[in-house]
């Protein structure tokens, strides 16, 4: 299980920084969400979680889910959900204001070099 979990979460990474170097906006929004979604997978994994055990320690439980991964997870949410409308938002800006949705702004010169 710890296999596929570290294969899910590498592939994830992969497939987001494979995303963020594209040259198209679009792109590189979809590889920082699946950043954002391996790096909760991660704060997950590294959680340890339990099925079936409280959250809280008692002194006649067997056991106990830590609690700190959940609740890093929550903000990780919150924040990546607010880090995708921002680029969202800037990403429809930059396409009004060059025409373009390429990251710098000019389209390649179909054989040749940007000037």
């Amino acid at each position: 299980m710890e296999l596929l979990i570290a294969l899910s979460i590498g592939v994830m990474v992969a497939c987001g920084v494979y995303l963020v170097l594209r040259a198209s906006t679009f792109p590189v929004v979809m590889g920082l969400t699946l950043l954002s979604y391996a790096t909760n997978l991660f704060l997950f994994a590294m959680g340890r979680l339990a099925v079936g055990v409280p959250a809280i320690v008692r002194p006649d439980a067997p056991g106990y889910a830590d609690p700190l991964p959940q609740a890093l997870v929550l903000t990780a949410i919150v924040i990546a959900f607010g880090m995708t409308a921002f680029s969202i938002v800037l990403a429809l800006k930059a396409r009004g204001e060059t025409g373009s949705d390429h990251v710098d702004g000019k389209e390649p010169e179909i054989g040749g070099k940007l000037p």
